[in-house]
């Protein structure tokens, strides 16, 4: 606890988001005892709670209801209830679930003026986290898993089992709420925690989720240091333009090869032009270490409002190629990516052979 506060900066006030499971109601108690103590460490602590009420299940209102009584025996406050709609848009339910979840809790911390919200995330958590990334195929960012501090939020028990905080809660006299979806065999997530995780512990023996937790722990700070130098080389070679018609060559420079055109981009040929553009310069981009080079690709992306699949970042780069396609490629998100030709003059001559970035929102 004190270690996660400490990364997070000592926040003075935070809120605890307790669904009255397990990891969560052992973390509101832990909160909960350094709050009554009026500080950790020397350092000042508020504490309230959040119960977000998904609203997906018979009786889920009753459940936060009962769940809000306990945190607010416990000495939290405020403790607020939230109702919310969860509004699927192409994502798993999974997803839809958490995406409204984390958007009520920071209206909520926003609202109260926290500093952090806390998670009760635990090392079960992430070995799962991990081995999910790693059957679908996930880069080194997604295998790093949760971390312990990010932006608003904060997860203390990331180094605690999940039989850690159901010892807390017999300790605290506490009776948890157990969430019958982690059983139900529909959803990928409960049948790794029910069925793979404990089949891999049986067949390869104790230790697999403290492995998989630390291979995340190794492969975050490798992220890190790329990811950071990623940002200063795209922050030192990005040219950010206002309007794509600043760098768009006519539509008989630039030639898609079939296996890049859908019929999606066939409406997205560069000389429509559209909204912003991310010049990257061909030669210097092409210099790159490959770790490197994909990262500054996926920040121009990413500058332009798009997502990156791995399929769609590889056709980028092969952008590149001097003899391949000029492009374009369409990525998910409204943004496409071609080539400049190489010679000439006139529109774009300044960027040529360099890769484009264009947004059509």
């Amino acid at each position: 606890m004190k270690a996660a506060l400490a990364e997070a900066g000592w926040p003075r006030r935070v809120l605890v988001g307790c669904s009255g499971g397990p990891d969560s109601l052992a973390l509101a108690a832990a909160v909960a005892h350094f709050a009554r103590r009026g500080g950790v460490s020397g350092h000042p602590l508020e504490a309230g709670a959040v119960v977000v009420d998904h609203q997906l299940q018979e009786g889920s209102g009753e459940v936060a209801r009962t769940t809000a009584g306990v945190l607010g025996e416990l000495g939290l406050a405020p403790v607020r209830v939230v109702a919310v709609e969860v509004k699927r848009r192409g994502e798993g339910p999974e997803a839809a679930a958490r995406a409204s979840r984390l958007a009520a809790l920071e209206a909520e911390a926003d609202a109260w003026g926290a500093d952090a919200v806390l998670l009760g995330h635990t090392l079960d958590d992430q070995a799962e986290q991990v081995l999910l990334g790693l059957a679908r195929g996930s880069g080194p960012r997604a295998l790093a898993g949760m971390r312990r501090v990010r932006g608003l939020y904060a997860r203390p028990f990331l180094t605690l089992r999940r039989a850690d905080t159901l010892d807390v809660c017999v300790a605290e006299g506490l009776e948890p709420w157990f969430d019958p979806t982690n059983e139900d065999p529909r959803f990928m997530r409960s049948r790794v925690r029910t069925a793979t995780m404990p089949f891999l512990e049986a067949e390869l023996g104790p230790g697999v989720a403290e492995g998989l937790a630390r291979t995340a722990a190794l492969l975050a700070a490798d992220a890190d240091y790329l990811d950071g130098a990623a940002q200063r080389i795209y922050a030192a070679l990005a040219e950010v333009t206002p309007s794509a018609a600043e760098v768009t060559p006519s539509a008989a420079e630039v030639t898609p090869s079939a296996a890049e055109v859908t019929p999606a981009s066939r409406d997205m040929t560069p000389h429509r032009g559209g909204g912003r553009a991310v010049v990257l310069p061909g030669p210097q981009l092409r210099a790159l270490p490959q770790a490197l080079r994909s990262r500054v690709i996926a920040l121009a992306v990413t500058e332009l409002g798009g997502q990156l699949t791995f399929e769609r970042l590889a056709a980028v780069e092969r952008l590149l190629e001097p003899r391949g396609s000029a492009g374009p490629v369409e990525v998910p998100g409204h943004v496409s990516a071609f080539r400049q030709p190489r010679g000439g003059a006139g529109k774009g001559a300044g960027h040529r052979g360099g890769l484009v970035l264009v947004s059509h929102r």
